[in-house]
């Protein structure tokens, strides 16, 4: 596999395990940004959410929101990570203190049961090869998530006014 700078020559493999998780979950995230940059900046002014009242590039819709769906949106990605925590993770009470987040044995990174279309393939093979799309498509969500970012930041335009001007 691909490792320029060594982190896997040092690493056992429960830490392998958990860098893995936290690539899929950052893959995941990233595709979701990248999708939501997009379609934030294409739909605004037209949508019924906050009364089409949020404008501008995506970095700043958040800044936006009117308060108190802050903290629900919040609450919501709490709900969610403890949830996953739950699921993968080893009860810190149960594990030695040298070894925080440590992930359960039968553990796969990733795999939280969350199916509800019905796609995980049941033949390993093609399991696999759909754990690699997702890997590399998550890997190229954040480098588009970051340029995006990068590229709002930097002019203060969004990413569609670029394609338009």
């Amino acid at each position: 596999f691909f490792d320029p700078l060594g982190f896997a020559e040092k690493a056992d493999e429960k830490t392998l395990k958990r860098y893995r998780e936290a690539e899929v979950t950052h893959g995941r995230v990233a595709m979701l940004a990248a999708v939501g940059f997009l379609v934030g900046e294409a739909v605004e002014g037209s949508s019924f959410l906050f009364d089409a009242q949020i404008s501008g590039p995506a970095i700043t819709h958040f800044l936006q929101v009117p308060d108190g769906w802050d903290a629900l949106i919040i609450t919501f990605i709490g709900a969610a990570e403890a949830q996953r925590a739950q699921i993968g993770w080893v009860d810190p009470a149960d594990a030695s203190y040298d070894q925080p987040g440590l992930l359960r044995d039968e553990y796969y990174p990733g795999d939280i049961g969350f199916d509800p279309l019905g796609i995980k393939p049941e033949d390993p093979e093609e399991l696999d090869l759909m754990i690699t799309r997702e890997l590399q498509n998550g890997r190229l969500a954040m480098l588009a998530a970051a340029g995006f970012l990068a590229q709002e930041a930097v002019d203060g335009k969004g990413i569609l006014e670029h394609f338009s001007s």
